[in-house]
């Protein structure tokens, strides 16, 4: 007779029977948790299987006019031509104070203010920084740029675009230095001012930021 479905021993079958069942249940917890972890629920909301949560769903433009920036190629756009004063563009920092040696991630916002779409180079070529303490201007972006390049991009009224941040390392820019060592700009609480334009399209104010 089969001890499968008729334990025998010297305990009593239901000893057993409910050992079974303990048995039986731990398998089923067991299976139960490498299932979890094979199929993750995050993973049907678009959570990577990794953990990291899926990317922001907003527009950018990548590139920035620094030294050798290489910008991602977009699609050409087609359209009417926005007019320069319905571009508003807006400078960014990171920060508004840095620490001494921490080097501020400048960047720009692009918006179309008209009332209608219409086209707009937003390319590294059109994009311009310049770095001014007091009446002093201490760094621009088109001193030592290489390689500009044009982005042509079609804006929806009241679409609004971010450039790629890029670090600006706290130096002084000349276009007599781009192969040398540039001297460091003063810092300690110094106070500094970022202006951005692109193309006629020049930001109404500057971001202010202190560096220590």
């Amino acid at each position: 007779m089969s001890t499968i479905r008729n334990p025998s021993g010297p305990l009593p079958k239901s000893v057993y029977w409910r050992r079974r069942l303990l048995l039986l249940a731990g398998l089923i917890a067991l299976v139960a948790v490498v299932v979890l972890i094979i199929v993750r629920p995050g993973a049907a909301n678009g959570e990577r299987n990794d953990g990291t949560p899926p990317a922001a769903d907003k527009s950018t433009v990548t590139g920035a006019p620094t030294d050798a920036a290489s910008p991602d190629a977009s699609a050409s756009a087609t359209g009417a031509a926005c007019k320069p004063a319905n571009v508003k563009v807006v400078a960014v920092t990171d920060k508004a104070t840095y620490a001494s040696g921490a080097q501020p991630m400048l960047s720009m916002s692009i918006t179309n203010s008209g009332s209608s779409a219409c086209t707009f180079d937003v390319g590294t070529g059109a994009q311009g920084y310049v770095i001014t303490s007091g009446t002093e201007k201490i760094w621009d972006s088109r001193d030592c740029q290489t390689d500009p390049t044009a982005d042509v991009q079609s804006l929806a009224p009241g679409q609004t675009l971010t450039t790629q941040p890029f670090a600006w390392d706290r130096t002084r820019s000349a276009t007599t230095t781009c192969a040398a060592a540039r001297p460091a700009v003063i810092a300690a609480g110094a106070s500094y001012h970022l202006a951005v334009s692109l193309g006629a399209a020049k930001s109404a104010t500057t971001k202010q930021f202190i560096l220590n």
